[in-house]
Protein backbone atom coordinates (compact mmCIF):
# COMPACT_ATOMS: atom_id res chain seq x y z
CA UNK A 1 0.00 0.00 0.00
CA UNK A 2 1.35 3.35 -1.03
CA UNK A 3 1.39 6.44 1.16
CA UNK A 4 0.48 9.53 -0.82
CA UNK A 5 1.88 13.01 -0.43
CA UNK A 6 0.13 16.04 -1.86
CA UNK A 7 2.28 15.71 -5.00
CA UNK A 8 1.58 12.00 -5.64
CA UNK A 9 -2.10 12.53 -4.79
CA UNK A 10 -2.32 15.21 -7.50
CA UNK A 11 -0.65 12.86 -10.02
CA UNK A 12 -2.53 9.66 -9.18
CA UNK A 13 -5.92 10.70 -7.86
CA UNK A 14 -7.16 14.25 -8.38
CA UNK A 15 -5.45 17.52 -9.21
CA UNK A 16 -7.54 19.77 -7.00
CA UNK A 17 -5.26 22.75 -7.68
CA UNK A 18 -6.26 22.85 -11.37
CA UNK A 19 -9.69 21.21 -11.48
CA UNK A 20 -12.74 22.48 -9.67
CA UNK A 21 -14.81 19.51 -10.83
CA UNK A 22 -13.77 15.98 -9.87
CA UNK A 23 -11.51 14.40 -12.50
CA UNK A 24 -9.94 11.07 -11.58
CA UNK A 25 -6.32 10.74 -12.72
CA UNK A 26 -5.78 7.08 -11.84
CA UNK A 27 -5.60 3.95 -13.96
CA UNK A 28 -7.45 1.77 -11.44
CA UNK A 29 -10.29 2.65 -9.08
CA UNK A 30 -8.96 3.32 -5.60
CA UNK A 31 -9.63 3.68 -1.90
CA UNK A 32 -7.87 6.42 0.02
CA UNK A 33 -7.53 5.96 3.75
CA UNK A 34 -7.16 9.30 5.55
CA UNK A 35 -5.64 8.29 8.89
CA UNK A 36 -3.37 9.36 11.75
CA UNK A 37 -0.92 7.28 13.78
CA UNK A 38 -2.61 8.11 17.11
CA UNK A 39 -6.09 7.09 15.92
CA UNK A 40 -7.27 3.78 17.41
CA UNK A 41 -10.04 3.02 14.84
CA UNK A 42 -7.47 3.70 12.07
CA UNK A 43 -5.32 0.92 13.52
CA UNK A 44 -8.31 -1.44 13.26
CA UNK A 45 -8.84 -0.59 9.58
CA UNK A 46 -5.16 -0.92 8.56
CA UNK A 47 -4.93 -4.76 8.52
CA UNK A 48 -8.27 -5.00 6.67
CA UNK A 49 -6.96 -2.68 3.96
CA UNK A 50 -3.75 -4.74 3.76
CA UNK A 51 -5.82 -7.88 3.11
CA UNK A 52 -8.03 -6.13 0.57
CA UNK A 53 -5.02 -4.75 -1.31
CA UNK A 54 -3.84 -8.36 -1.75
CA UNK A 55 -7.29 -9.74 -2.63
CA UNK A 56 -7.99 -7.03 -5.21
CA UNK A 57 -4.45 -6.68 -6.55
CA UNK A 58 -4.53 -5.41 -10.15
CA UNK A 59 -8.19 -4.39 -9.81
CA UNK A 60 -8.01 -1.50 -7.36
CA UNK A 61 -5.33 0.57 -5.63
CA UNK A 62 -5.41 1.35 -1.93
CA UNK A 63 -3.62 4.47 -0.78
CA UNK A 64 -3.03 5.98 2.63
CA UNK A 65 -2.81 9.66 3.52
CA UNK A 66 -1.40 10.64 6.91
CA UNK A 67 -3.59 13.60 7.88
CA UNK A 68 -0.93 14.88 10.31
CA UNK A 69 1.77 15.02 7.62
CA UNK A 70 -0.59 16.10 4.82
CA UNK A 71 -2.77 18.68 6.52
CA UNK A 72 -3.42 20.65 3.33
CA UNK A 73 -4.66 17.52 1.57
CA UNK A 74 -6.92 16.62 4.49
CA UNK A 75 -8.27 20.17 4.54
CA UNK A 76 -8.93 20.11 0.77
CA UNK A 77 -11.29 17.19 1.36
CA UNK A 78 -12.80 18.59 4.53
CA UNK A 79 -11.62 15.65 6.63
CA UNK A 80 -13.06 16.22 10.11
CA UNK A 81 -12.99 12.73 11.58
CA UNK A 82 -10.70 9.81 10.93
CA UNK A 83 -10.54 7.29 9.56
CA UNK A 84 -12.22 8.78 6.51
CA UNK A 85 -12.21 6.63 3.40
CA UNK A 86 -12.59 8.00 -0.08
CA UNK A 87 -13.81 5.48 -2.64
CA UNK A 88 -12.91 6.63 -6.16
CA UNK A 89 -14.47 4.78 -9.08
CA UNK A 90 -12.85 5.15 -12.51
CA UNK A 91 -15.95 6.99 -13.74
CA UNK A 92 -18.39 8.91 -11.62
CA UNK A 93 -18.16 10.76 -8.35
CA UNK A 94 -16.12 9.59 -5.37
CA UNK A 95 -17.88 8.56 -2.18
CA UNK A 96 -16.67 9.27 1.34
CA UNK A 97 -17.26 6.95 4.27
CA UNK A 98 -16.29 7.63 7.87
CA UNK A 99 -15.28 5.35 10.69
CA UNK A 100 -13.80 1.88 11.00
CA UNK A 101 -15.79 -0.20 8.53
CA UNK A 102 -15.87 -3.99 8.78
CA UNK A 103 -14.26 -5.97 5.97
CA UNK A 104 -17.63 -7.12 4.58
CA UNK A 105 -18.72 -3.50 4.15
CA UNK A 106 -15.48 -2.65 2.33
CA UNK A 107 -15.99 -5.61 -0.01
CA UNK A 108 -19.55 -4.57 -0.72
CA UNK A 109 -18.53 -0.99 -1.56
CA UNK A 110 -15.62 -2.25 -3.70
CA UNK A 111 -17.97 -4.49 -5.67
CA UNK A 112 -20.88 -2.01 -5.91
CA UNK A 113 -19.04 1.29 -6.36
CA UNK A 114 -15.54 0.59 -7.63
CA UNK A 115 -15.83 -2.53 -9.78
CA UNK A 116 -19.36 -2.31 -11.12
CA UNK A 117 -19.06 -1.99 -14.87
CA UNK A 118 -21.35 0.60 -16.32
CA UNK A 119 -23.87 -1.18 -18.51
CA UNK A 120 -23.34 -0.20 -22.13
CA UNK A 121 -26.50 1.18 -23.63
CA UNK A 122 -26.72 -0.12 -27.20
CA UNK A 123 -28.80 1.93 -29.61
CA UNK A 124 -30.56 -0.12 -32.27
Amino acid sequence: MEHLTKQTFIEKVFNYEINKEWKFEGELPCIIDFYADWCQPCKMVAPILEELSEEYKGKINIYKVNTEAEQELAAAFGIRSIPSLLFCPKDGQPQMAQGALPKDTFKQVIEDVLLKEKAEVKAN
